[in-house]
């Protein structure tokens, strides 16, 4: 079941198209990815999903009927533009966010209580915002956007400004929410982040979707027909049975390995056979696109789409 679906979605600036008919559709309970260059359209579309802006045309549906203004209440929205008031303290202004989100102040307290307590951030509550590090700021925000346990988390950006140990303790807070049954949008540039938790993509480009599905379909999808060898034995020998093919060598210490690039998935069969008869083979394993390539070579229109 899809928690939102974004249909035919076209959105016009001056001078400029920053979404053209772009159609997508969010499973409850995953990660999606929501991919693409700077000025692609990805913040457009953010902010329409959280009734900032208004499509042009196209439809938005959350929960299985039309997206409205009150379902900003079942949304929390991590923007990579960080928005706390530097002169507000901290815990002053937490709950001033709480409560536009619709909770009392006294659940407001509690859960932000709570929060603090687990990121080890309580002697931060009687602080000025402005006093804070770039990274002690994000996660104070972090906290205000998923404070009031909403169906669906947008976070754009959200590992940007911390360092690697902060970072992997908000990945694993992203992924808690996920089991516990929330549904996350997850806009970023960094692909191992997408590779390591997102379900499901969608890569915008020039304002349109060029790309949308499961991360390992489409890793698969994109493979190709290069392979991995590594084998044991006369590399002329190998060379000899596999005269025509494609093959590049790097030898290391202790096996050879080669990368072997055959023309159709029907002769894999006669490779495997061939590599066989002429040395022993320790490994042959499909040679599988990271995302960071696929990326790259959708944008640079590389791949047949």
């Amino acid at each position: 079941m899809e928690i939102l679906n974004v249909k035919n979605v076209s959105k016009q600036y001056t001078n400029h198209l920053a979404l053209d008919d772009v159609s997508l559709s969010v499973p409850e309970g995953s990660i999606y990815g929501l991919l693409g260059p700077n000025g692609a359209g990805k913040t457009t579309l953010i902010r329409i999903i959280n009734h900032i802006t208004a499509p042009d045309s196209g439809e938005v549906s959350f929960m299985g009927r039309r997206l409205c203004a009150d379902d900003v209440y079942k949304i929390g929205y991590l923007p990579e533009e960080r928005g706390l008031y530097k002169k507000m303290k901290v815990g002053e202004q937490a709950i001033y966010f709480a409560r536009l989100k619709g909770l009392s102040k006294n659940d407001a307290i509690s859960r932000l209580k709570y929060w603090f307590t687990k990121f080890g951030i309580e002697e931060w509550w009687d602080k000025k915002v402005e006093d804070l590090s770039k990274g002690m700021a994000q996660k104070v925000q972090f906290i205000i956007t998923v404070l009031h346990k909403p169906k669906l988390l947008i976070f754009d950006e959200p590992f940007s400004g911390f360092d690697p140990i902060n970072a992997n303790m908000l990945k694993e807070e992203i992924l808690n929410m996920k089991k516990e049954g929330s549904t996350i949008i997850f806009s970023t540039h960094n692909m191992s982040s997408v590779e390591e938790i997102c379900d499901h993509i969608s890569l915008i480009n020039r304002s349109k979707n060029i790309l949308s599905g499961e991360v390992e379909e489409i890793k698969h999808r994109y493979a190709g027909n290069t392979y991995n060898l590594s084998f044991g034995g006369d590399k002329e020998q190998l060379k000899r049975a596999l005269m025509g093919v494609d093959i590049v060598f790097n030898e290391t210490k202790d096996t050879n390995d080669a990368i072997i690039k055959i023309p159709t998935v029907d002769g894999v069969r006669d490779i495997i056979s061939r590599v066989n008869e002429s040395v022993e083979i320790y490994s042959f394993n499909k040679v599988i696109p990271s995302m960071n390539d696929i990326f790259i070579n959708a944008v640079a229109g590389k791949l047949n789409l």
